[in-house]
């Protein structure tokens, strides 16, 4: 769908830093349902108690997330929704509604202008040069992809708009890395990096430690010194954004974008002995009193919707950004702690891009109902914005996502579409499915390839959800027919392809390789 662009006195005002002024809905009108996103760092799709499989398994049985079950059961579990591999490129087609190939912020962002080390000391590739820079709400940042940014667009709808966390949607000293310059009017906590100085009050959230200044989380100074943890402060703060928004009877968007569970894992001491009761060792006893914390939160943000009486009005959606780490900082055995999924963030396997969902919206979702209809990221803006009641809207990108509102009332579908992941980076670890890659998924069927070797990945994932046999060999016309689709998809939308250092030259796309392949 053709989208027009935004009208210039709007981004004359962000420019401008100038704050628009935000008018409650018509009091003849309906109200507009508040939206709360519940968006968790890094966990994976097993990092709960509510099993997103067709059994239960051990990890399901390590977890406590009883406010999870809770909302499972007032609402729609998705088994088969999907992100990104790492964190700044799911954030950005989260807020834009672009896959990562057609938006360029491929990998996690933080310095101006700058490619990560571990790219540019690549031994084998030269990666293009990508959006480094993240999302900008303005044309002219360099290295940045310029978008409507979604909560603009609520912001412009009447909504209140609140964002508490971790942010991560630009690089310092550039308009995105301020929630402020992207729609939002509260922003609690968030700025340029991804990851915490401390989860902890008493050590100021990193903010004082040498060296660290660029983690040191802001805003939180009346916290500093206080025996209380992240987690809970950015909800306590949250909540009383949303009192203010009740205030002005404005409906508001919540965007609840949690540190945790990223690194560094650190123990939630409200959680963390049982676990060690159980007797995980001590990083995983930690990271489960994270998951729990978090899981805390979702049950105090239910509970304020209860108490003030407007859960009825209120969808609550819940989502990971990329898959559950296991490639290092975690206890026990690598590249396992997804299973049955294979691998973990930063890997094309399902272990890195398959995730928790869950979405309550009263009077539509049946309660404790559950859909394999696959989602992707992307498909949240056009779907935030049908909650929202703006079918039709401005934005400068196209839009690539498809609202999956006709999924909740279990009657409607999006139809059958090949979902796409483009990877042209390097994340820094290795491990099964990780490395520079593009993918895509059409219907059972997943392609995977690699740009380092040119090698290809294909699987069942209704069969062998574990990505434990590659059917290249067995399957080759199926293995064509995906990888046609794929690499017509990077050329229509420019996706950017690596080259190889020795010649100079790009990289193959996979349908002009896939006759030579070997294993």
């Amino acid at each position: 769908m053709k989208r027009h662009l935004l009208r210039v006195l709007s981004i004359g005002l962000l420019i401008l830093g100038c704050k628009e002024t935000t008018k409650p809905i018509n009091a003849n009108k309906t109200q507009p349902p508040n939206i709360v996103l519940f968006l968790v760092d890094d966990m994976g799709w097993q990092d709960t108690s509510v099993p997103f499989w067709s059994q239960r398994t051990t990890y399901n049985d390590i977890y406590q997330t009883p406010n999870m079950e809770r909302l499972a059961r007032e609402g729609m579990k998705f088994t088969q929704a999907y992100a990104t591999a790492v964190c700044s490129p799911t954030r950005v087609s989260l807020m834009t509604g672009m896959n990562a190939a057609r938006h360029r912020v491929t990998n996690w962002t933080l310095h101006k202008d700058k490619l990560q080390p571990m790219e540019t000391n690549h031994k084998v590739l030269q990666f293009p040069e990508w959006n480094v820079n993240g999302l900008s709400p303005v044309a002219s940042t360099e290295k940045a992809v310029h978008a409507t940014p979604l909560p603009q667009l609520l912001k412009e709808a009447g909504y209140f708009t609140i964002h508490s966390g971790k942010a991560h949607l630009g690089a310092i000293g550039t308009p995105g890395e301020d929630p402020l310059n992207l729609g939002f009017v509260v922003n609690i906590a968030g700025h340029a990096a991804g990851a915490p100085g401390s989860y902890l009050g008493k050590e100021n959230f990193g903010n004082g430690k040498a060296g660290k200044k660029v983690w040191a989380v802001p805003g939180l100074e009346k916290y500093h010194g206080k025996d209380i943890f992240l987690t809970e402060a950015i909800t306590q703060e949250a909540k009383q954004a949303m009192d203010s928004a009740l205030e002005k009877k404005q409906p508001f968007f919540l965007y609840m974008a949690h540190y945790a569970v990223h690194t560094p894992i650190m123990a939630d001491s409200r959680f963390v002995q049982k676990y060690y009761d159980k007797g995980l060792d001590s990083t995983e006893a930690k990271y489960a009193s994270l998951v729990e914390g978090m899981d805390k939160s979702l049950g105090d943000i239910m509970d304020y919707l209860d108490d003030k009486k407007i859960s009825d009005n209120t969808i609550i959606l819940f989502m990971s950004d990329n898959g559950g780490l296991s490639a290092g900082a975690r206890g026990g055995k690598k590249h396992t702690h997804n299973k049955p999924l294979s691998s973990g963030k930063g890997s094309a396997h399902e272990g890195g891009i398959r995730e928790p969902m869950l979405v309550k919206w009263p009077g539509k979702t049946v309660p404790n109902s559950i859909t394999d209809q696959q989602v992707i990221i992307e498909d949240f803006y056009p779907s935030i914005m049908e909650m929202a009641g703006a079918k039709s809207y401005e934005s400068v990108q196209k839009v690539d996502g498809i609202s999956f509102v006709p999924v909740l009332s279990g009657k409607g579908a999006i139809g059958d579409r090949p979902l796409f992941w483009h990877y042209p980076n390097e994340w820094g670890r290795s491990g099964p499915g990780i490395g520079a890659s593009s993918s895509t998924r059409v219907g059972d069927w997943k392609f995977i390839y690699y740009y380092r070797d040119g090698s290809m990945e294909l699987f069942n994932i209704k069969e062998d959800i574990g990505e434990t046999k590659n059917l290249i060999k067995e399957q080759p016309e199926k293995a064509r027919e995906l990888a046609v689709i794929l690499s017509e998809y990077l050329r229509k939308v420019g996706a950017q392809i690596p080259y190889r250092k020795d010649t100079g030259e790009q990289i193959a796309y996979p349908d002009e390789i896939l006759n030579s392949y070997k294993s």
